[in-house]
């Protein structure tokens, strides 16, 4: 239903590798670099934007969930994620109070943004 989603980040250099190890277990990379905005995504074309942040004042943090095609590649988010030094706010685990084989983990970015890998597909059995 999006068609892409944007954030300001406070560092760029900082949420761009953020950004380019975490996508890349999901098969995203970035895909555009204006320097102050770069967009990421699955060719053809970004659907995740970070900019420099230049509005308003004070932190608003942002949820942002990817998605994952299986439970593997939102425990590979989270490891990368973890290596590059972000910090846990939910493992990866079932959260059956979102919905049967909802499958996801959380992490905060350089910015402070909570940001997901989920999966709705139920463990293969």
């Amino acid at each position: 239903m999006l068609d892409h989603l944007g954030i300001q980040c406070v560092d760029m250099a900082a949420s761009a590798a953020f950004y380019d190890t975490v996508l890349a277990p999901l098969g995203a990379r970035r895909l555009m670099d204006f320097g102050v905005a770069m967009g990421y995504g699955i060719e053809p074309k970004p659907d995740f934007w970070i900019s420099t942040f230049d509005s308003g004042d004070g932190f608003r943090e942002s949820h942002i969930a990817f998605s994952a095609p299986d439970r593997a590649t939102v425990r590979a988010f989270f490891d990368a994620a973890v290596a590059a030094g972000a910090e846990v706010l939910h493992e990866p685990r079932e959260w059956p109070e979102y919905h049967s084989g909802y499958y996801g983990a959380f992490v905060r970015d350089p910015d402070g943004n909570n940001v997901e890998a989920v999966c709705h597909v139920p463990e293969p059995s």
